[in-house]
């Protein structure tokens, strides 16, 4: 029989592996002859062609991978359905700043040459991701793998864009938007970051046109100031009840203003006075369209001041047209004061550029009809939120949504399907372009510009993946899917618009659970970004403690919706815990040699204490892990594999089998062992393999009587005639007994390899417990002459004891330690301490250390004056108890 290495190398396995799992296509779903249990379906979250894998897309890929390792093994038909995202946006920037470095303006090209080079950098780059996730281990049906600008995927999106526009569901109109001057791009109010900025207050007087006087406006944009329409109070403000219809003149554009009551105004707020731009503020638009004012665009997509601004500011940024505006409002006596002021500011998520407002002609989805049957559907428990905490953020966002704006001036991404007449301006949404104009027939056409939304092909992947618009084989098995793994911060970008899109066109929920797992966040608790630089790539983790490590890692001490730190301790721990377990195979593997699994006779096994609790205490831990996976509780899982192989089955059972294994004289007992250590080990791993794929593969190759990889083995199912709490609470006798002598022999300095006398007095239903457990107290204990009695025991002189479970251990010292010689130790301990008792003391003696030194080193050292006190005390204690 081969056996292991002597060490675990994960970088000559993990590659290996990995091939062999491809080359047998065993990430495919099974057919359905193959499983009776039916199926369970993953949609990968499609990472960015831009990124690069980070621990954010390590730790959401495992949990998927456990996931669909698990049901996989427990004979469902399971599908992990990878994919990428053409992300419009990050990708254009990307091509652009390419271009820019080779000296290229994307103008220069024009659309279809720019549309090259972004594939040429899909090429380049759209498969580094998915190469990386391969070497984590993730087990997807990369056959099926899917991209959102695919022929499939594009139709998908067609059918879905023109159904919704014949609806009346899509629409064009002219709206505020949040327009990056950067990425010349509007953005959806989730894509706008708010960042905390100083800035200022600035106190303008606005004259009255028909009277002295003026009133007192504050903002914190003067520029825009030049696109005012109107002054609005809140209607039920009784100091500007009169002032309402009032006309009042703009500052240095001489414009012609009233005053208006609108319920938006905060009368609390400032002077209860707001100046109204509509064509730069998206509440002040809102003001603008319920009082018919004039929309008057100041600023210009370039984040420059147009003609309307005036002839003085024309063409200057908006930055210094506000410094010249400031300027001109002080010299004119107009400027009251300026305050420093905090406010949020709304950034572009991608180039952090500050967004401007602006109104344009965008294309909608109106959003309440679409919302409101995902509110429902989260509302009544047919779509879960693990954390359920989760839930309420979806349905604060979706019972506020706003209609949602799906345009975007890009050229990378889904074109509009629209087209349009230029000589009657007819609009037509056609999927090809028209031959014919259909109102005027005449052949002056146009597509649109536009493309859209990047999260409009993604609110559509769980189904446009598996076919959709065609009624598919993998649409019928595989939708809607079970659950969606994905982090918090994309519940409003993706996870609402998966669902509302989901109810519309499949009549049915994407998916039943939505589990939602916290950020990865550095040892001291900070957000990894690269601004910071903390950022630790998961590959060179790889590379240093392999994917196992790392993945196990993730999943310690991880539970749903909370972050956790990433310390390199814990990755060492989980290092260790993978050759824990590589030793404990190598170990069962070496005692097979002689052991012939097809001619085995059940019958001819001595199942013995050992045997029946170690069968028990393992489909306990089945049915924990089960119980975790179902709850998606990944941390308990780890905990609960960690707790059994390590503690459980390495440091005991494989202890309490050594006596049988290494002798000869009883077949039956050797051959029993063997098959409970080979039972055992084979159970363990099916359970450990969700976690840890490669080190699994590859102990599981080398066990006697497996087949194929260990991925299509069966899920190890909890057997309820094994469970034996009997046999678990003698064990639990026996353990404590063996570690009570353990520890008295540490404390004692006893040689390891000594064996030495014990007396054990317990009451006379524990008695039979212990002469049951005589053979295991005699060999892990290393006891040559073993007492077991009841109460009465006589005891000896000088001995040490301990109290566990009922049980009295009690120990001779005579014949376990020279006493003399023990006696000189600690008397020269005592010594010692004493040194250190009198140097503490010494320090607290001195006023200049207590008056001059930090109030922690001070409490410190009365802290050790404590510890040191106490411990003379014990030694001398124990000194005389020798010397009786």
């Amino acid at each position: 029989m081969e056996n292991l290495e002597k060490t675990y190398d994960p970088a000559k396995t993990e590659d290996k592996w990995y091939d062999f799992w491809l080359e047998n296509d065993y990430f495919k779903p099974k057919e359905k002859s193959e499983t009776e249990k039916g199926t369970f379906s993953i949609v990968m979250p499609p990472p960015n062609i831009t990124g690069q894998l980070h621990m954010g897309h390590a730790l959401d890929n495992t949990l998927q991978d456990i996931l669909t390792r698990w049901k996989r093994m427990q004979g469902y038909r399971s599908l992990w359905l990878p994919g990428t995202d053409h992300a419009s946006i990050a990708t254009e920037v990307k091509v652009v700043d390419k271009l820019k470095d080779q000296g290229i303006e994307k103008d220069e090209i024009g659309r279809e040459g720019f549309l090259e080079k972004a594939w040429e950098w899909k090429e380049e780059y759209g498969n580094r991701i998915t190469n990386q996730l391969k070497k984590m281990g993730s087990s997807c049906d990369w056959s099926r793998e899917r991209f959102t600008l695919d022929e499939g995927c594009s139709e998908a999106v067609e059918e879905v864009f023109i159904q919704l526009y014949n609806e009346g569901l899509i629409y064009q109109g002219d709206y505020i938007v949040n327009w990056c001057p950067s990425c010349h791009t509007t953005l959806s109010d989730i894509e706008v970051e708010h960042k905390e900025t100083e800035g200022k207050f600035y106190h303008m007087k606005y004259p009255y046109k028909n009277k002295e006087g003026y009133i007192t406006v504050a903002t914190t944009r003067p520029e825009t100031m030049l696109g005012d329409t109107a002054i609005a109070v809140h209607p039920s403000d009784e100091r500007y009840k009169d002032l309402v219809g009032e006309k009042i003149i703009v500052p240095l554009v001489d414009r012609e203003i009233k005053v208006v009551a609108d319920e938006y105004v905060d009368s609390e707020f400032g002077t209860g006075m707001v100046k109204v731009t509509p064509a730069h503020d998206p509440n002040d638009f809102e003001i603008g369209r319920r009082n018919n004012l004039e929309v008057i665009s100041v600023i210009d997509e370039d984040a420059k001041m147009t003609e309307a601004a005036g002839a003085d500011y024309s063409g200057l940024d908006r930055y210094e047209a506000r410094k010249k505006v400031v300027a001109d409002l002080d010299k004119e006596n107009l400027l009251i004061k300026t305050e420093d002021h905090q406010h949020n500011v709304g950034e572009c998520y991608r180039c952090d550029t500050v967004i401007e407002p602006l109104v344009s002609k965008q294309w909608f989805v109106k959003m309440q009809p679409l919302a409101e049957p995902a509110i429902e559907a989260v509302a009544e428990g047919d779509i879960n939120f693990v954390p359920d905490r989760f839930s309420k953020v979806y349905m604060n966002w979706m019972n506020n949504i706003r209609d949602w704006c799906i345009s975007r001036q890009l050229w990378w991404g889904h074109r509009i399907p629209v087209y349009y007449c230029d000589d009657c301006g007819e609009v037509m949404v056609s999927r090809e372009r028209p031959e014919n104009c259909s109102n005027c027939e005449s052949n002056n056409l146009h597509q649109d510009e536009d493309v859209l939304d990047t999260w409009f092909s993604s609110a559509l992947w769980p189904f446009s993946t598996l076919g959709w618009p065609e009624q598919s084989e993998d649409l019928i098995s595989f939708y809607p899917t079970d659950v969606l793994v994905t982090g918090r911060d994309i519940i409003f970008f993706w996870v609402a618009r998966m669902i509302f899109m989901g109810l519309k066109f499949q009549d049915e929920k994407p998916f039943s659970d939505i589990y939602i797992h916290g950020l990865i966040r550095d040892a001291q608790g900070r957000k990894m970004s690269k601004s910071l630089g903390n950022g630790i790539d998961p590959l060179e983790v790889v590379d240093k403690y392999g994917a196992d490590a790392l993945r196990f890692t993730l999943i310690t001490g991880n539970t749903p919706g909370n972050d956790m730190r990433f310390r390199e301790e814990r990755l060492e721990a989980s290092r260790n815990f993978a050759n824990k377990i590589w030793n404990a195979s190598r170990f069962v593997l070496m005692n097979l040699e002689d052991f012939d699994l097809e001619a085995l006779d059940k019958s001819d096994l001595k199942e013995t204490l050992a045997d029946k609790w170690m069968q028990s205490r393992l489909n306990t831990v089945i049915a924990e892990i089960d119980d975790a996976l179902e709850d998606y509780n990944f941390g308990e899982m780890a905990s609960s594999l960690y707790d059994f192989i390590w503690n459980e089955f390495c440091d005991w059972y494989i202890e309490l089998l050594k006596a049988r294994l290494y002798q000869e004289e009883d077949p039956a007992a050797k051959l029993t062992a063997q098959y409970y250590a080979l039972n055992t080990l084979e159970s363990l791993l099916r359970l450990l393999h969700p976690v840890m794929p490669f080190i699994t593969e590859e102990i599981w190759q080398k066990l006697p009587g497996t087949e194929g990889s260990i991925m299509r083995a069966p899920w190890p199912e909890k057997d309820k005639t094994k469970l034996n709490k009997d046999a678990e609470n003698k064990m639990e006798v026996i353990m404590s007994v063996i570690k009570a002598v353990r520890n008295i022999r540490n404390e004692m300095k006893v040689n390891p390899g000594r064996r030495i006398k014990a007396l054990l007095s317990a009451p006379e239903k524990k008695v039979a417990v212990l002469e049951e457990g005589r053979e295991y107290l005699e060999n892990l204990a290393r006891i040559k002459d073993l007492v077991i009695a009841g109460d009465q025991l006589e005891r000896p002189e000088k001995v040490s004891t301990s109290i566990v479970n009922e049980v009295e251990v009690i120990l001779p010292l005579e014949g376990m330690i020279d006493l003399d010689k023990e006696i000189k130790r600690l008397e020269k301990e005592i010594e010692e301490v004493e040194f250190e008792i009198q140097r503490a003391q010494g320090k607290l003696n001195n006023e200049g250390f207590v008056n001059n030194a930090p109030d922690d080193l001070v409490e410190g050292e009365k802290t050790k004056l404590k510890e040191y006190k106490e411990k003379k005390a014990k030694l001398i204690e124990r000194k005389e108890e020798l010397a009786k």
